[in-house]
Order: structure tokens, then sequence, then C-alpha cells
């Protein structure tokens, strides 16, 4: 099944898709030059779908398989909100002047599955992108579910595992700790995932499309081993919340030359209620700066 999810141009696809490529799982997800590919469950069945850009009619070029029929309308509104198609560029670049001028039509790259985001987003404390990719391929070859050989369409090699359900981990009770520890995540790390499998089951944490974003973060930030900069950073990605400023943020810091988080607080007050973008772009600007 193919469909199209329109957009305001300019859309810059190829910074979403380096965004992507650079934490990606390579048991669960793929890009490419051009594509995006992720293993999705929906309504319990699993199956591979596709995402590129199709500039020429201002949309992306869905595919996903025939299985998802009667559920396509809810992968494609979390498509949405993944790859930002209701953002309006201009207005971001306005609020943004100069610093969005070298980077027009950057989106806010969002999560396809709101628990995995939690997850990479704790094992990712303190350590490198890379480190924390290869932590998060151990934990979906630990925890996940094999796609199924017949699953629709053939996916690649690469694509193999459904990512870990919160449930999964919550059926592990009290070893899963343990068993995440295995997998060389430290233990107060372990934990917070194991927090978060537990809250979202019962309902104490929400992180769907159209949660609240304060309550949320007061959630979040009552876990031990989420603290702000986790909580906003959970936020600004599986939220969508595009005036997410995650406090402290070392690489934020440096590029506004400030000394503190109030101090970067502060100087990014201009940018309300863009910060999430002023962010992505500071991230894109030091990256490239360090190439």
């Amino acid at each position: 099944m193919t469909f199209l999810l329109p957009y305001r141009p300019p859309y810059h696809w190829p910074a979403m898709l380096a965004f992507l490529a650079a934490r990606a799982v390579p048991a669960t997800e793929q890009v490419s030059a051009a594509r995006w590919q992720r293993i999705v469950m929906t309504a319990g069945v699993a199956g591979v779908v596709s995402v590129s850009d199709e500039p020429c009619r201002q949309a992306l070029r869905v595919q996903m398989p025939p299985a998802f029929a009667g559920c396509e309308a809810e992968v494609l509104a979390r498509l949405a909100t993944m790859f930002d198609v209701t953002c309006d560029p201009l207005a971001v670049g306005e609020a943004l002047g100069e610093l969005a001028a070298a980077d027009p039509g950057l989106r806010l790259p969002g999560s396809i599955d709101p628990f995995e985001l939690v997850v990479r987003a704790i094992i990712g404390q303190q350590v490198t992108v890379a480190a924390a990719r290869t932590l998060a391929s151990r934990f979906v070859a630990r925890f996940g579910t094999p796609l199924p050989a017949a699953a629709p369409p053939a996916a690649p090699a690469v694509l193999s595992h459904v990512f870990p359900s919160p449930g999964a981990i919550a059926a592990a009770g009290g070893g899963a700790v343990a068993e995440i520890g295995k997998l060389g995540i430290i233990r107060a790390r372990a934990q917070a995932i194991a927090a978060v499998a537990g809250a979202l089951c019962d309902g104490r944490l929400r992180l769907e499309a159209g949660t609240a974003v304060e309550p949320a973060l007061a959630a979040l930030m009552e876990i031990r081993g989420i603290g702000p900069w986790t909580a906003h950073y959970i936020a600004m990605r599986a939220l969508g919340w595009r005036d997410a400023f995650p406090p402290g943020d070392l690489v934020v810091l440096k590029a506004l030359q400030a000394r503190t988080a109030a101090e970067a607080a502060r100087l990014a007050e201009t940018w309300r209620p863009w910060r999430a973008y002023a962010v992505l772009h500071l991230w894109r600007r030091m990256a490239l700066s360090a190439s």
C-alpha cells in the first residue's frame, strides 16, 4: 500500500536521514541515501514500512504491507509525527533567523515508538551516539521479537526484530534489571528502563501523540535515573514538543558559548516557541564543524 504525507516546503530530507542513520539500530531500522525503512508493530501485526521523499509532490511517500489494511491511518499518524510533516518551516526560519539560514527546512526527528525513544535516551546518557547504538542493538537482540519470515513485504536481511515492548520488559519482573545489566548497561539505567516499562504498562506514564507535555515531564522526572535533560529530550522526540530545550546540553552550551544552563536558557528565549528546532540547528552546526 502506498500513501503520500504532504508537507510545506522546504523539507531538509538529507538532514533528517542523516540524523536517523546515526542512531538506527540495524535489526529494526535501516537508512539509505534516500530512504528510511523500519519494522513497525501495529495491532499485533509486524511489517516493514518505507518512507522516501517526493519533492516534486511536496510529500513523503509511504509504503506499508497489505497486512496493515485497517490500521493504515494509525501508522500514517505516527509517521506524520515522526517526520514532522505539519511543521511550518517559514515560521521557524523567521523566528530563528541567521541560525536557520544555512539549513532551511530542518525538521524535528520524532520516533515511531515512544518506549524505544525512552530506552535510547536512557542508555545514551553520558555515552557517544555510536556506543548508545551498540547497547540498543544488544537490547533488541535480547528482548526483541523476531520478525516472522512471512511478514510482507520481504524485509532486507538486516531487518530482523521488532523493538521490545514495555510489556516484554515488565513481564520479566524482578529479573529484568539483571538481564538488562548483562548487556553492558549500568544498573541505574537498567532500573530506569524497567521503571519506565512498568509505568507505561500501568498508565502512570503516557507518551502517545497528544499527551500534555508538562504532566509527561513531571511523570518522567519522578522516575529515578531520568533528569531534566533526558525528560526534555524525550518530550522533544517522543511527543514532538517544538519548544523543548534540554537544559545543560553540552553541545548547546558550547555552541552558544554559555557557561551555565541558565545562561543558555536566557539566550534561547528569543527562539520561543521553536527552541527544539534551534537545538537541532546547533547540534547540526557543531557536528558539521567537527567533521
